[in-house]
């Protein structure tokens, strides 16, 4: 299962398509038939959890050659299945910030706000079922 958060241009789209996210926490693993929550960036105006959906395409993007570091990128499209029906964002995350309480709102507070570079994560089962509550 996985996340993303991004700039959003259309929250009720039926398919959303991302050129060249970054990837952290196991996101480069991505690939078609996987699960994804969609969040859209409040760094971009957005307002958090928008909707839920299925990888219909993954594509890895090449390194750049002479450049050591280097987060790894990921173009995907999804398929909206479901529109988030409660709010889930950064205002409601910020407060759980005991890195390991194991709570689910923890894990995406600290995999998207820690940072808040917007890239597409890998998240748990307990925070995918979690965040299926949304729906």
């Amino acid at each position: 299962m996985f996340a993303i958060k991004t700039e959003i241009a259309d929250p009720s789209a039926e398919t959303f398509t991302f050129n060249a996210q970054k990837t952290m926490y196991g996101g480069k693993k991505i690939a078609p038939g996987d699960t994804i929550f969609i969040f859209a960036s409040e760094n971009e105006g957005g307002s958090g959890l928008i909707a839920s959906g299925v990888v219909t395409s993954a594509e890895a993007i090449a390194r750049k050659p002479g450049i050591a570091r280097q987060t790894p990128r990921v173009s995907i499209t999804v398929r909206r299945t479901a529109l988030a029906k409660r709010r889930l964002g950064r205002r409601e995350l910020k407060p759980f910030s005991d890195w390991n309480d194991g709570r689910s709102e923890t894990e995406l507070n600290f995999k998207f706000y820690r940072q808040a570079t917007n890239k597409i994560v890998g998240i748990s089962a307990e925070t995918a079922v979690f965040l299926s509550s949304f729906f």
